[in-house]
């Protein structure tokens, strides 16, 4: 996938074996076409933003986003909040993918605009039908609010 044809489904962890995972289970599920993964929290707001390396060509926005907490240079919540503070980008589904069953993050992630909260399964086969379960609502049965053309 090129930079300037944008992503689907935008899937913000800093794992390799977790992004392997979700990664196998997108293919899994027919849902690999179209998936970004960035490992780190600056390059997923330069992607979102159109800034650093994606300034000179941004590239759209992802129909939807699945955002871990803990990543490096910047975290998950501060993602969360920049995104739904930007009028163009708030529309996007941002769904929380974590291992984090705090009740702290929980409420932090709604209170910033998280549409969705799932602590990540930590077998296989669950995990697997956890993204198979999340592309088909988010990307099939979910009505979007398409106003990237704005």
């Amino acid at each position: 996938m090129t930079q300037t044809q944008g992503a689907t489904v935008l899937f913000i962890e800093d794992s390799d074996e977790d992004a392997d995972l979700a990664l196998r289970s997108f293919r899994k599920h027919g849902l690999k076409q179209g998936v970004k993964w960035i490992d780190d929290g600056q390059e997923a707001l330069d992607y979102l933003l159109g800034e650093g390396k994606y300034a000179s060509s941004p590239p759209p926005l992802p129909k939807v986003i699945l955002l871990d907490l803990k990543l490096p240079k910047v975290g998950g919540l501060e993602i969360l909040e920049r995104i739904k503070a930007d009028a163009r980008r708030k529309h996007v589904p941002v769904i929380v993918l974590t291992s984090s069953n705090q009740t702290v993050d929980v409420e932090r992630a709604y209170q910033s605009g998280a549409n969705s909260y799932i602590v990540k399964p930590v077998d296989y086969t669950k995990f697997s039908d956890v993204i198979g379960q999340l592309g088909i609502y988010w990307l099939g049965v979910n009505v979007a609010n398409d106003t990237s053309n704005l």
